[in-house]
């Protein structure tokens, strides 16, 4: 049983992992090879001076990676209720986690499919997003959402950090205390 299971591993979905891996929680990252992020030009993206998408994608799954986290390629293809927490069945097989977060960037079928709450988007070119609360929670219990899907704005850098913000919420509600992770020089 994993603490945290992330779906897509784009820039919302690796912040996301990383996150909750160094945590300490145990992370498992799946990812369809979809993410939009893929066919970008990045100038813009904070302490970077230039980066191909699929660096900046790949960059962010080894840090994942590097803190213990999960990497599976596969395509979720439904989400259920299990004893405890959600049971994710993808094309290779079955996960179980206590939480699932959402980072799949413009596509919302899965959401749908599961009956998660959807809204239409505020972004050009983004025609539907999950409804979530100011923690990132979905309508469906153990659901949550970042990056796109949530209507962040997308930026690497804006849905990268809002997939860091949300497992922070994730993990203080498993901590039952708000957490912080803050490294200092050594």
């Amino acid at each position: 049983m994993y603490d945290i299971l992330v779906i897509g591993a784009g820039p919302a979905g690796a912040s996301a992992a990383l996150i909750a891996a160094k945590s300490g929680k145990k992370t498992l990252l799946l990812d369809s090879n979809q993410s939009i992020t893929k066919k970008a030009w990045i100038e813009n993206h904070y302490g970077v001076r230039e980066i191909t998408g699929p660096a900046l994608v790949e960059l962010g799954q080894e840090q994942a990676k590097k803190f213990g986290a999960e990497l599976v390629q596969t395509k979720v293809e439904n989400i259920e209720k299990a004893s405890e927490g959600l049971r994710v069945d993808t094309e290779n097989g079955s996960f179980e986690a206590r939480h699932v977060i959402l980072a799949t960037g413009l596509f919302t079928d899965l959401a749908e499919k599961i009956g998660v709450q959807t809204k239409s988007g505020t972004e050009p070119r983004v025609k539907t997003i999950v409804d979530v609360d100011a923690l990132g929670k979905t309508s469906v219990e153990g659901i949550w959402a970042a990056g796109g899907i949530a209507g962040k704005s997308l930026h690497t850098i804006i849905v990268a950090g809002d997939g860091a913000n949300v497992a922070i919420n994730i993990i203080s509600e498993l901590n039952g205390e708000r957490y912080v992770d803050h490294d200092v020089l050594k």
